[in-house]
């Protein structure tokens, strides 16, 4: 009877060890695919809720890519929370929960974009860094300080320093060996913020003018994060 208990007891722990033990994955060709996901659902840190997005405005898609114009000049008025809500779910947001859908389109559903957001002058949001999260449509803090002006100094364009806020897109390099893909992605999600900009008095300029890994640096970034770009968004002088 000990012996065979001795041996049950040595199964199990067999089976903790190599099944349950986080420390060991029995399937490491599955794990950055699995640790993907589980950052993606579960973010680091406190959400900050943000304003349901509006999913009706006053102007039209022919009159916002008619005024659509690059700005480079802001004046000092801080932008509010509710606009920075609007502009990032016309970047990133979610439009059919059940399949996960977003505004821009992604080679294959793949969704290659991280947004984040460096406030400098945002109405009840203190200096950070923030990430937008699609999925429960929120900022979490990343970073505390005046990251935008970090971001400033190693890349050293004015629209940089004087907009009250900044949005830097990085693609997850990891998740495709197409790098063009995240490129492309980018390039979307860009111009829905410049027609959504439209909409509300907001314009901004795209710029990738930098080096990779500077801004990666500044934003404290890893390697796998491919910054593709800079975006200064304010009210136009």
């Amino acid at each position: 009877m000990k012996k065979h208990a001795f041996v049950i007891s040595s199964m199990a722990a067999i089976v903790f060890v190599f099944f349950l033990s986080p420390t060991l994955p029995l399937f490491p060709s599955l794990l950055p695919d699995f640790q993907v996901c589980a950052q993606d659902k579960q973010p680091a840190g406190e959400m900050i809720k943000l304003p349901a997005p509006h999913h009706q405005g006053n102007v039209s898609v022919e009159k916002a890519l008619t005024e659509r114009r690059s700005v480079r000049s802001y004046r000092e008025d801080p932008l509010t929370i509710p606009e920075i809500s609007q502009l990032l779910w016309a970047c990133q947001g979610i439009t059919e929960p059940k399949r996960g859908l977003r505004t821009a389109p992604s080679a294959r559903a793949a969704y290659l974009l991280e947004v984040y957001l460096l406030p400098g002058n945002v109405t009840n949001l203190q200096k950070g860094m923030y990430r937008y999260e699609p999925n429960g449509h929120g900022l979490v803090k990343v970073a505390d300080g005046d990251i935008k002006e970090e971001l400033f100094k190693a890349v050293g364009q004015a629209p940089i320093k004087n907009a009250p806020a900044v949005l830097v897109f990085f693609g997850k390099s990891e998740r495709t060996t197409t790098q063009r893909w995240i490129f492309l992605e980018a390039g979307h999600a860009a111009q829905n913020v410049y027609l959504q900009g439209i909409s509300l008095g907001i314009g901004g300029v795209v710029m990738a003018g930098f080096v990779d890994e500077s801004v990666r640096k500044a934003l404290n970034m890893p390697e796998n994060r491919q910054p593709v770009y800079i975006m200064p968004i304010g009210r136009a002088k």
